[in-house]
């Protein structure tokens, strides 16, 4: 029977996958003013799944500086699809506004500023795709919403589910007959923190 590598940590930091001088310069930026990220190894992964599923149609609640903004964007952009991000600091949108632009990606992306709650009540349109990362005591209010938005055999992945905020929402969406869900405990190298928790949903 093999064994697992030695210093697996350290062994799996050397598959982080490249970026360009942009996403390296936002990572920089976070860990100077502490601000989370998903780091690359979860926006590759939102990129793949997107890509995978053919999304068209993509939600994230949490934009921040549009670090993951970037990674969804260039993956539906194949499929000329498009983004809607949500926001509720006003600074947050305008430096993700300037960082979309940098990313030529402004004609795919469309930031809106307000409470992530307040947005989804007041919107009706249907996702292929949502990535969750707002405040983690707000996910189990912002499910049902995802549920009446996300597409039947759409996906929705959630950040930071490792949090003890997030314990309402995984014990609802795991024994929820709408959703296939799968959570997983992770090493995940420069995300915030490097050791965490995702949650991946079906929509059924």
């Amino acid at each position: 029977m093999s064994n697992i590598v030695d210093h697996p940590e350290n062994y799996f930091r050397q598959f982080v996958p490249g970026r360009d001088p942009l996403l390296v310069a936002l990572e920089v930026e976070a860990k100077k003013e502490k601000i989370p990220i998903v780091g690359p190894v979860v926006g590759e992964l939102l990129l793949v799944m997107v890509r995978a599923i053919q999304a068209r149609r993509v939600l994230e609640l949490g934009t921040a500086t549009g670090y993951s903004a970037i990674f969804l964007a260039r993956a539906c952009e194949v499929f000329k699809g498009s983004i809607i991000t949500l926001e509720n600091d006003r600074d947050m949108a305008d430096r993700a506004q300037k960082n979309i632009e940098k990313a030529g990606l402004q004609h795919l992306v469309e930031i809106r500023f307000g409470d992530a709650l307040d947005e989804l009540a007041k919107t009706n349109e249907i996702f292929d795709f949502i990535f969750m990362d707002i405040e983690k005591e707000d996910y189990i209010r912002a499910l049902p919403h995802c549920e009446r938005l996300l597409k039947k055999g759409g996906l929705l992945v959630v950040d930071n589910v490792g949090f003890k905020d997030a314990d309402d929402f995984n014990h609802s969406i795991s024994t929820n007959p709408q959703w296939r869900s799968v959570s997983i405990f992770a090493f995940l190298p420069l995300h915030s923190p490097e050791k965490d928790g995702l949650c991946i949903a079906l929509r059924n």
